[in-house]
């Protein structure tokens, strides 16, 4: 296993939308064990494909405190979501950064576990927001895209400054 680099907002990377795995292998189970240790490590709770580069429809979260019961989606697909709720999130790829985002209580999706198998899961809470979180990043879209263009603006040179001081 390996520790992969989190790309950073506003790296245009980030803005890339993943394409369907075409077939579960030994190559995406070896990435989606490289994107577990990376979450893991960060630390984090979900993870999507595209922040650590990797152009494919692929999601891993894990809500467990003892970082033990780990979730996989290949190729997920939401039929069906229901309620609002407004949470505030964060993300590896904007760190130190949480803000309030209105999403679906409730949804169902449709995936493909590490072994290629479909299945279904419907959830609510902090893991249908946690999925749906992730899945913007499969579409090019992050949480800060929900916020006003002002506050977007203030992040993005927030995290560049951040970026330069580290640099020096």
């Amino acid at each position: 296993m390996a520790l992969l680099e989190i790309l950073h907002f506003p790296d245009p990377r980030l803005r890339i939308q993943a394409k369907p795995v075409k077939q579960v292998d030994e190559n995406i189970s070896k990435i989606v064990d490289d994107m577990f240790e990376t979450m893991y490590e960060a630390p984090g709770i979900g993870l999507a494909a595209t922040q650590v580069n990797i152009h494919l429809r692929i999601i891993v979260i894990d809500l467990s405190a003892e970082k033990n019961q780990p979730l996989c989606l290949i190729n997920p697909l939401i039929l069906n979501s229901e309620g609002v709720t407004c949470t505030e999130e964060g993300c590896l790829s904007v760190p130190g950064i949480f803000e309030s985002v209105e999403r679906a209580d409730q949804i169902t999706v449709q995936a493909l576990n590490q072994q290629g198998e479909s299945y279904t899961l419907t959830t609510e809470n902090l893991l249908s927001v946690c999925i749906q979180h992730e899945m913007d990043h499969l579409q090019g879209k992050l949480f800060v895209d929900y916020l006003s263009l002002i506050k977007r603006e203030r992040i993005r040179k927030k995290l560049l400054k951040q970026k330069r001081q580290v640099a020096v």
